[in-house]
């Protein structure tokens, strides 16, 4: 088993008397895609939060490659190489779909957004090189026939596409992909399903949260399963196929 890439070690998370995670321990194996499913509430989304510093955790640590991500900010944890997506589509509706990437990338530029804008000669070189790096992240999802596109204008499938582009600008070394085939049609969830494969292909880690259970089964490595905020089982898709308490979680006793 290749070595983790994050771990997440007694993590609980409460909201006033509200306890969302519970002494949650997971660990991801680099280069693999694992998939974090459960009944809506079992605190998936929580999880991502936590890893991306949009929320602290009440006790535990989380760390990335040994690194502690507790008390980081988002931009902070998206230097080190971990990017998302988010389950509602964010995109910037009147920008081009060049520019949307363009934003991602600028978090590895030196100039930085607000100097961009403004281009004075010596960012002049680098925004050359972010658009160049953005258009190679379009051909990869497969959106450079839109490049000049409002993104607003996309049909959800290729904003899904995009978001992802968009997260994949920072090179990242773990990409968290929240609910990447809600709302898709069958076509579009198997498209996503091969996106996701050729990320993997790239040696980027995945995380996935996914209702679409046969998306998960298919492409994932390992498979955790969360229920009231608990752990209540982690292996592989055919070992949780065949579990009872995850089949009980899911259908009922």
């Amino acid at each position: 088993m290749s070595k983790p890439i994050l771990r997440i070690d007694s993590v609980r998370k409460t909201f006033g008397g509200i306890v969302a995670l519970d002494c949650l321990d997971l660990s991801v194996a680099e280069g693999t895609v694992t998939s974090v499913i459960g009944p809506n509430g079992a605190g998936k989304t929580t999880v991502f939060n936590l890893i991306t510093g949009y929320l602290a955790p009440t006790s535990g640590v989380l760390r990335f490659r040994e690194t502690p991500l507790n008390g980081k900010k988002p931009h902070a944890v998206a230097a080190l190489g971990i990017s998302r997506t988010f389950q509602n589509v964010q995109v910037f509706p009147t920008m081009s779909v060049l520019e949307n990437v363009m934003v991602g990338r600028h978090l590895r530029s030196r100039a930085g957004m607000l100097s961009s804008a403004f281009l004075p000669p010596f960012v002049r070189p680098e925004e050359k090189r972010i658009e160049a790096a953005a258009r190679l992240w379009l051909e990869f999802v497969g959106l450079t026939a839109h490049a000049d596109t409002p993104a607003g204008s996309l049909p959800l499938g290729n904003q899904r596409k995009l978001e992802v582009a968009r997260a994949l600008a920072i090179e990242p070394d773990l990409i968290l992909l929240d609910e990447p085939a809600s709302g898709l049609n069958s076509r579009e969830t198997l498209a996503m399903g091969e996106l996701i494969a050729k990320i993997r292909e790239n040696r980027i880690t995945v995380i996935l949260v996914e209702h679409d259970m046969e998306l998960v089964m298919e492409i994932s490595d390992h498979v955790a399963v969360l229920n009231f905020g608990n752990l209540i089982a982690m292996g592989t898709p055919g070992e949780i196929q065949e579990n009872p308490e995850v089949i009980a979680a899911y259908l009922g006793e």
